[in-house]
């Protein structure tokens, strides 16, 4: 009989639910144990979780590397899955392997390069990937430059930080004066540029930002499952185009999504964006982690999670490809447990809290559209 296999997934995504549900109905039927640690002790993963820590509050990355090789070395995980801190950890890979982890995550190399946009925007840029025009800029006059530029050619401007992820800070730029019009309805990504302007002159410290044209719909996601040999295994594209999602293995989106995960070291599970500027695919962006929606895989048949936790185990999968491709779906909320009680924050200093397993439900499926509904975040 095979061994029970123990999973750790520190401070993720709601939506990795899905994550743990799938790696428990793996097709080899495999005894799976799933262990999460949050900073929210109402995050939905702490209920999904077999067992389940509150992480402490304040650690340095150094520091919360030796707080992991502890957690790892006395839950006896046998896969680390870190979204968290990711880059200090995966510079610790010999130290995991010590205690008998395996990371389910990049080379350090490759998560430097992508930390940054615009050092990534370079990087692949240099090995033939199309990218969007885009201006680094920390100040205003360097903003008002870069919009006026983009203008210039009938491009709508954006901005971003150069350093983060999900969406977050996130604008587009308009030059209509703030009015009631901007009251209606809720809250939309456009601010006025004469605000922004405003706003880095008072600050006291430059912003890190980059600018580029308004990208246009569809956006796909391919989702790669790439070995430690650097040989993809896995590259499948999840579409969005309003409220439409649909899936697609056109080489458009693929070639240049494999070029990525095998050049640069993105192994295991990685997720690499793409939106049209002009009539022409570019990249948006490329997450070194498992992408929070890479459970809807899971209505082409595929299990994405349970095929890379093999190949972090040292076992071989084969190629990953979708027996068939899922019709198109949208995404709605549905319920998920929590534990029946928050706990309060827990500091470095204190002891670990550990929080005993609830029953986790199957997924809900969208009757009107057959898709896994997602966890509220």
């Amino acid at each position: 009989m095979l061994s029970r296999v123990r999973v750790w997934l520190n401070r993720t995504y709601a939506e990795n639910v899905f994550f743990m549900d799938q790696l428990r109905r793996n097709p080899s039927d495999r005894a799976v144990e799933i262990h999460a640690t949050h900073g929210d002790a109402d995050s939905p993963v702490l209920a999904a979780a077999d067992t389940a820590d509150l992480e402490p509050e304040g650690l340095s990355p150094a520091a919360y590397v030796e707080y992991a090789l502890d957690q790892c070395a006395r839950r006896g995980i046998d896969v680390f899955v870190p979204r968290l801190h990711q880059a200090a950890i995966v510079a610790h890979r010999a130290d995991f392997a010590a205690v008998g982890t395996a990371l389910l995550a990049p080379t350090p190399e490759a998560v430097a390069v992508f930390e940054d946009k615009a050092t990534a925007y370079e990087a692949v840029r240099s090995v033939g990937v199309p990218v969007p025009p885009w201006w680094r800029v920390r100040t205003a006059d360097e903003l008002v430059a870069a919009v006026e530029e983009l203008e210039a050619a009938g491009h709508r401007a954006c901005f971003k930080p150069a350093v983060g992820a999900g969406g977050v800070g996130f604008r587009v730029i308009t030059r209509a004066p703030f009015s009631l019009m901007h009251l209606n309805g809720f809250p939309g990504p456009h601010v006025q540029l004469d605000l922004v302007v405003e706003a880095l002159e008072r600050a006291e410290e430059d912003v890190d930002w980059l600018v580029m044209p308004r990208l246009e719909q569809p956006e796909v996601s391919v989702d790669c499952l790439t070995g430690p040999d650097n040989r993809i295994r896995m590259a499948v594209g999840r579409t969005k185009n309003g409220r439409r999602r649909g899936f697609t293995l056109h080489e458009q989106w693929l070639q240049p999504a494999r070029l990525i995960a095998e050049g640069f070291g993105l192994h295991y599970l990685s997720n690499i964006q793409f939106r049209m500027f002009g009539d022409r695919p570019v990249l948006l962006d490329v997450n070194t982690r498992p992408a929070g929606g890479l459970h809807q895989l899971s209505l082409c048949g595929v299990n994405a999670p349970w095929a890379a936790v093999q190949l972090a185990l040292g076992e071989e999968p084969g190629v990953v490809e979708p027996p068939f491709l899922g019709q198109d779906y949208t995404v709605v909320s549905g319920p998920r447990p929590l534990r029946p009680v928050s706990l309060p924050q827990q500091r470095a200093e204190e002891a670990e809290v550990l929080l005993p397993a609830v029953p986790t439900p199957a997924p809900q499926v969208s009757t009107e559209a057959g898709a896994p509904a997602t966890a509220p975040a």
